[in-house]
């Protein structure tokens, strides 16, 4: 089950009317509008992961939604970083098979790149600086553009704060 703070709970079913609509609204800006997608997660007595939907027209603002899990406790960083990664090409599957069965869907479809954010940096002291290749790698196998920090604030600030 999704949230989204304009919206409420939805399924993910509900989601791309929602973007569809947010769309259609924002193309008198003649500005790019990007369906993101990242994961981030935070270990407690358990991992709770939170992948995130945001749909951003640049300079004009966006709208977001985020899923909540929970999973046994994961301390080992490169896991995580699958996990979260796994996350977020599942959700954005999800999202693409409803968006190629349904004609209403196709302009936006084919005008809004998805892009998967991953929780990682390039920082010499990070952790995950040694993931990033791999990470990279899978995601554009699997045909998305990807992000990482600093530029992966869907999943480094909007999924990291929820998470919390």
């Amino acid at each position: 089950m999704f949230r989204s703070p304009t919206y409420g709970k939805m399924g993910i079913g509900q989601i791309p009317d929602r973007i569809l609509a947010f769309y259609r609204n924002h193309k008198k800006y003649d500005a790019p509008v990007r369906i993101i997608i990242g994961t981030d997660s935070q270990n407690f007595d358990q991992t709770k992961m939170v992948s995130v939907v945001a749909v951003v027209c640049e300079g004009h603002g966006g709208i977001f939604f985020y899923e909540v899990t929970r999973q046994p406790l994961i301390r080992d960083v490169r896991t995580k970083l699958h996990i979260e990664t796994n996350d977020s090409l599942r959700i954005a599957e999800a999202l693409v098979m409803i968006l190629e069965r349904e004609k209403k869907y196709e302009e936006m479809f084919l005008s809004c790149p998805i892009i998967i954010h991953v929780d990682a940096g390039n920082s010499e002291k990070g952790k995950t600086r040694a993931l990033i290749p791999e990470l990279v790698g899978w995601i554009r196998a699997c045909g998305y553009d990807v992000r990482t920090k600093p530029e992966s604030f869907v999943a480094s600030t909007i999924a990291d704060r929820i998470s919390k």
